[in-house]
């Protein structure tokens, strides 16, 4: 898991072939504009999900503590403040049920260990073995975000 800040984006371009392409897209967009829905960025390799949508308490988001086998994901704070809980999956006991390979989920009865918060401007990269829980309301009821779905 890598947590900052889009001004420090280009650190992270040697990481993995695609992410200098993914944070150029986010660099090039009116993000306070752009209409929530899936956009396809360079075709199954990278695409955009935009959402605004009001937080979840913890309870909620941790019913879906998920994780991914097939891509990393961007997770980008546009306005509001989302906190998020973590946990590495190489802790994680308890699946609850199998992995989805058509929508590439896992999910874990699990606990997070970690929370952390993400406010207007940062990101966090989720890797596979980042099972995570997000959209937990802070202060904010609706939390605008972007995420990028980057294949592995």
């Amino acid at each position: 898991m890598i947590i900052d800040s889009i001004n420090n984006a280009q650190k992270y371009f040697a990481v993995h072939p695609l992410f200098e392409k993914a944070f150029n897209f986010i660099n090039s967009m009116d993000l306070a504009s752009v209409a929530p829905g899936i956009y396809q960025i360079d075709g199954d390799n990278i695409r955009a999900i935009f959402s605004s949508n009001k937080g979840m308490r913890a309870v909620e988001s941790i019913q879906e503590f998920e994780c991914h086998h097939q891509h990393i994901d961007i997770q980008f704070c546009i306005k509001g403040k989302e906190r998020f809980g973590w946990k590495p999956r190489t802790s994680c006991t308890a699946p609850k049920g199998e992995y989805d390979p058509e929508k590439d989920f896992m999910l874990y009865a699990d606990e997070p260990t970690t929370y952390f918060e993400l406010m207007d401007g940062q990101f966090v990269i989720l890797f596979p073995e980042d099972v995570h829980a997000p959209m937990i309301a802070v202060d904010n009821d609706t939390i605008q975000k972007l995420v990028i779905k980057v294949k592995v």
